[in-house]
């Protein structure tokens, strides 16, 4: 039986897109076999499945429209969601996470799921796992599930492979871990951020603005939590290329927030003690090009390439210091190679900046994804990786 339409809107699931029309069927396919959908129905409620398509350069809104259309019409979703793809022209993901929250979403929604359209689930019972433990625990704002990478799937792993996985298994020892690529949030709370249109790294963003409540309190990594027998599966950076690449990004996205959050919004909100989404909101409105502006300012002032913000060298050593002895031994290959690349990357990001801030777009479409539809994927596996526990 359909659940009639008056019935409010639950749940918001967001699925912002640029140029993924190699992956977005298998990630909907994906969508469409999680249990949230069963649960919803048992309990007469309603959900609402978004793909915001931004700025994108290929098919990636047509195959969302032609593939949500045959799955609405072959599935029991239909009973208990609506969907759409809103093609957005400008590319960004900020932008596109803005207009999600802010305008596209239901406003009686109580979850918003953000996710990337180059994911698969690890277990049927993900985003369902998700939404119970956020509510399940008042302090949480947001809920977040165990990444891995589709390389700890493979039977016979590379050098590369093994290096790769240690590396993701040292940053999941790390508390409050958000990443873009899907997590779950109190629609009451993501609607009061607001990302500035230039920023980069916005996953860094939003996990400053819950843990401090939107830079009003202390650092609270309690304010983000990781629900049990839940994961999703994406596609690694397979050459040294590509991970320099995603780290060059990493450091100029990290660069920005520390110019911007360290330095220039708690400077400004000693002052002006309004909301900081509402100050950053008419920032861009009144200038759409400060933030690049205060980016390029403080490089100026940058001496150094290992300058750019605090910790940019060390991050990995603090991660490392973490573990165990035993793990010590067996992860120190991967945090040498760690440092290098992260050398470099710091070096190229501040030559990159130097410049002159500029948006930096590296390829990140997933065509490998594919592959991942025909392998099984258990509870078992939601280890970061096959070799080493990361409890």
């Amino acid at each position: 039986m359909n659940v009639p339409e008056q019935t409010a809107v639950e749940i918001s699931i967001g699925l912002l897109a640029w140029n993924e029309e190699e992956s977005i069927a298998v990630t909907l396919r994906s969508l469409f076999q999680q249990s949230l959908f069963a649960e919803l129905g048992k309990r007469g409620a309603r959900c609402e499945i978004i793909v915001v398509a931004n700025g994108c350069s290929d098919q990636t809104a047509k195959i969302a429209a032609a593939t949500l259309h045959r799955l609405m019409e072959s599935t029991p979703v239909r009973e208990v969601a609506s969907v759409r793809v809103a093609d957005v022209p400008q590319r960004g993901k900020a932008n596109a996470w803005n207009l999600f929250v802010h305008e596209f979403s239901s406003p009686s929604a109580r979850c918003l799921f953000v996710m990337d359209a180059d994911i698969v689930f690890s277990t049927t019972a993900t985003l369902w796992n998700m939404f119970e433990a956020l509510f399940r625990n008042p302090e949480a704002v947001a809920v977040v599930d165990q990444p891995q990478k589709d390389v700890s799937l493979k039977p016979r792993k590379s050098l590369m492979d093994y290096v790769s996985l240690a590396t993701s298994s040292m940053t999941q020892s790390d508390s409050a871990q958000l990443t873009g690529q899907l997590y779950g949030i109190r629609a009451e709370h993501a609607r009061r951020i607001y990302l500035p249109r230039d920023v980069m790294v916005e996953d860094g963003f939003i996990k400053a603005m819950v843990c401090t409540n939107g830079l009003t309190t202390t650092l609270n990594t309690g304010r983000i939590i990781r629900a049990p027998e839940a994961g999703h599966v994406f596609e690694a950076y397979a050459t040294p290329t590509a991970v320099i690449r995603n780290q060059k990004r990493q450091i100029i996205g990290q660069t920005m927030l520390h110019a911007l959050l360290d330095k220039e919004m708690k400077a400004v909100m000693a002052r002006d003690r309004r909301a900081v989404a509402t100050l950053l909101r008419e920032r861009d409105q009144l200038d759409p090009t400060w933030l690049r502006r205060l980016v390029n300012s403080h490089v100026r002032q940058t001496r150094h390439f290992w300058q750019l913000f605090p910790g940019v060298l060390t991050f990995r050593w603090k991660r490392w210091a973490k573990l165990g002895a035993a793990k010590k031994a067996r992860f120190l290959p991967a945090a040498l190679m760690g440092f290098g690349v992260s050398l470099l990357s710091c070096w190229l990001a501040w030559r990159f900046l130097k410049r002159g801030f500029d948006k930096y777009w590296p390829d990140t479409r997933s065509p490998g994804l594919n592959t991942l539809q025909t392998v099984p994927i258990s509870a078992d596996s939601l280890a970061i990786n096959n070799i080493v526990s990361t409890s």
